[in-house]
């Protein structure tokens, strides 16, 4: 195995010479540099990443902690994280919590002890624990897609309330007033601003909510086919769903067609996040498309800031806005009572500008 003695005989220079051409450091002319990455390709030498960690006091590693990492959501999150990373010389580690609180401490107790320079979180809830973790052996943190109590901590997210509001208002302007909203586990930042953005878009209308159509479970397909089942039993039965997730949405669709119940003829269906083009070739769901990629770049721009330049003071809240795509999985009710007035069944008219009003610069 060659070492950086061999690269130095090969390319001619000192071993410092090496050492500034594989850490960055110092000045090194082009022909110089040019002559040891030459002899470093020809060797097939392989920095000593612990030693580099011992003399720097860095890994030069971040990690990405996600809770399903097998929604695309967060797998495109992760490619933002990754190309903001490599462009700066870091490495990512990626974990997978399951929404499991005590995944999630396991997760960032090994994360701890190899010594990551500082991680990305989508926290399972919002304990706190976490933070109080990471807080109490000084590792950077910027939390994702989630929002936090601390005032403290940089956070980087869609405005879910926004866009939660949008896609129920569009449903409104269709005419829907008796609407189902399926959503994550109650104690979650997200599900909360969800479900408050649904209550809102109800207000402005004179709808109350009926809490038997407000579900709570989990972001995952199963928690949407179990929640979907239940409001088929409700009377009436609502004319439309929310899913405040893409899985929901799919586990929603399914209980749908097992009922025989037609989408939209039968019932809409709207959900917040999109699916890459990659996964279906006739988009069809209504949605609110989250901008995941720039979500996962710019917290780690922002954790690397905070590597690199320290930046003092209190956390940088980024909320980004997300964007209202209207497709084929929402309709008008095919049956709709006679009234009038924005308290009752009828259409709303003239709100379009409204629906999107979340669409806007992103405060950061």
């Amino acid at each position: 195995m060659a070492n950086i003695r061999d690269v130095a005989r090969l390319a001619g220079v000192s071993s410092m010479t090496v050492s500034r051409v594989v850490n960055g450091t110092g000045y090194t002319s082009q022909e110089t540099r040019a002559r040891v990455e030459r002899a470093i390709a020809e060797l097939g030498y392989v920095p000593n990443a612990v030693a580099r960690q011992l003399r720097s006091k860095r890994s030069h590693t971040i990690a990405l902690v996600v809770t399903d990492i097998t929604n695309p959501f967060f797998t495109t999150i992760a490619r933002g994280v990754e190309d903001e990373a490599a462009g700066r010389d870091f490495g990512v580690m990626f974990c997978n919590t399951d929404e499991s609180d005590a995944e999630e401490i396991a997760y960032l107790q090994m994360l701890i002890q190899r010594q990551v320079d500082g991680v990305l979180l989508v926290p399972a809830s919002n304990s706190g624990n976490s933070l109080r973790l990471l807080h109490a052996h000084r590792v950077p943190v910027v939390v994702i897609d989630r929002r936090v109590r601390s005032t403290q901590i940089d956070e980087v997210r869609t405005d879910s309330e926004a866009g939660a509001y949008a896609l129920v208002r569009h449903l409104v302007e269709l005419g829907h007033r008796n609407i189902a909203m399926l959503s994550g586990r109650r104690e979650i930042s997200t599900s909360v601003d969800r479900v408050a953005g649904y209550r809102r878009a109800l207000a402005e209308v004179g709808v109350e909510v009926d809490s038997r159509l407000v579900l709570y479970r989990g972001y995952d397909a199963d928690a949407g086919l179990r929640m979907a089942r239940e409001i088929l039993d409700a009377t009436p039965r609502p004319t439309a769903i929310f899913a405040a997730n893409n899985f929901i949405a799919f586990g929603a669709m399914r209980a749908l067609r097992e009922a025989g119940i037609r989408v939209p003829d039968d019932m809409s269906v709207v959900a917040f996040d999109d699916l890459p083009d990659a996964w279906v070739m006739d988009p069809f769901m209504t949605v609110i498309n989250q901008p995941a990629y720039d979500i996962g770049r710019r917290a780690a721009e922002l954790l690397l800031e905070r590597l690199t330049a320290a930046p003092a003071g209190a956390g940088r809240k980024c909320v980004l806005p997300g964007k209202l795509v209207v497709r084929g999985s929402s309709a008008p009710p095919s049956r709709l009572p006679a009234t009038d007035g924005n308290g009752g069944a009828g259409p709303v008219r003239g709100t379009g500008a409204r629906a999107r009003r979340h669409e806007g610069i992103a405060r950061c």
